[in-house]
């Protein structure tokens, strides 16, 4: 029995989550293990799958409603949609110069979001909220975003403005009517989190899959790993390629389905926080890391980062691997960076 998985959007307010050209499609794993349990069960705006390896029916059960309790607890944390959820009210006191604690997981979203800007010139910006928030208007009445409100919101955008104090978990947004936009990094983590939480009821083989990206534990009973489908570039080859994983996560940004077109000019979902202006490119980028949080994030900088700085951003993330899909109007180009093909698994075809 296959898991399907599903392209579904994060009510979260995700960025380049949804899986464009290239897709997590299928989980195969043990075929022939009697102690095989799948849940699944909407969260975050999307659909969470589990499947885990566990003794006994009850013991399975007991593990997945507290992996799902977890990732619940999380949204009502971390969700931009939520008014009452931390991370809005947050943004509602948004240049008041006090300094604001926050939880645990909130100060970890905003830590590594940070770090990740640091490393990438703003590529990454949690801060991004204004602009994402615009663009999803745009889309919807198909209409290009104002210029002078793109204008205003550009300037209420910049992760510097988002100051965190290491010694006392404490956060501030120095700059009026600042909002977090978690989209690209808050599903990753709740998959690590799940996981943890399936680790500490005994469950040593699992995978979490949410959206479409997918964190696992340990390899199912008697294999090398989970063996994940990737979805191929539709206007390329129509052969399915795999990834056999263990102990990693993989995600993918993109965006086939999330764009729109304005003056003969396409631009995607995907909005670079540097300029405002959502991606007039079209790029597939699949990620594997060590960690959800690390996979997600990375994949929706690699997303807006210039090519030639991916491998040097990578290096700051060990065990971090990734596969870029451009496509133009003269053809289409795969690169792999890292040890990306160290992870295919598709007896049907080498690289």
């Amino acid at each position: 029995m296959s898991l399907q998985v599903n392209q579904l959007s994060f009510r979260g307010g995700l960025i380049g989550l949804t899986a464009g050209w290239l897709s997590l499609g299928s989980v195969f794993a043990d075929e022939g293990a009697s102690r095989r349990f799948e849940f699944s069960r909407p969260q975050m705006g999307t659909s969470f799958r589990i499947l885990l390896y566990a003794a006994a029916p009850d013991r399975a059960q007991r593990a997945a409603d507290a992996a799902f309790g977890r990732i619940e607890e999380l949204n009502g944390i971390l969700s931009n949609y939520e008014t009452d959820s931390e991370l809005s009210r947050l943004g509602h006191r948004s240049g008041d110069p006090s300094w604001i604690p926050v939880s645990d997981d909130l100060y970890r979203i905003v830590t590594h979001a940070q770090r990740l800007s640091a490393r990438t010139d703003g590529a990454f910006d949690l801060t991004v909220g204004p602009l994402s928030s615009a663009w999803r208007h745009a889309r919807r009445q198909r209409q290009f975003p104002d210029p002078d409100q793109l204008e205003q919101f550009r300037h209420r955008v910049n992760w510097r403005w988002l100051e965190w104090d290491a010694a006392q978990r404490k956060v501030r947004l120095t700059v009026p009517k600042m909002r977090l936009d978690p989209g690209g990094i808050a599903k990753g983590d709740a998959l690590d989190q799940a996981l943890l939480v399936l680790k500490r009821h005994g469950v040593a083989s699992a995978l979490v899959e949410g959206g479409g990206d997918v964190a696992v534990s340990a390899a199912p009973p008697g294999r090398r790993g989970w063996r994940v489908r990737l979805t191929p570039d539709r206007s390329t080859t129509p052969e399915a390629r795999y990834l056999l994983l263990a102990d990693h996560a993989a995600a993918t940004s993109g965006d086939l389905e999330q764009a729109v077109t304005f003056g003969g000019k396409r631009y995607s979902h995907i909005v670079d926080p540097r300029t405002g202006i959502g991606l007039t490119d079209r790029r597939l980028v699949t990620v594997i890391a060590k960690t959800g949080i690390v996979a997600d994030s990375l994949a929706t900088a690699i997303s807006v980062l210039e090519l030639g700085k991916i491998e040097s951003l990578l290096a700051r993330y060990p065990g971090s691997h990734c596969r870029v899909d451009t496509h133009s109007g003269t053809g289409s180009e795969t690169r792999r960076f890292g040890r990306f093909n160290r992870f295919l698994d598709s007896p049907a075809t080498t690289d």
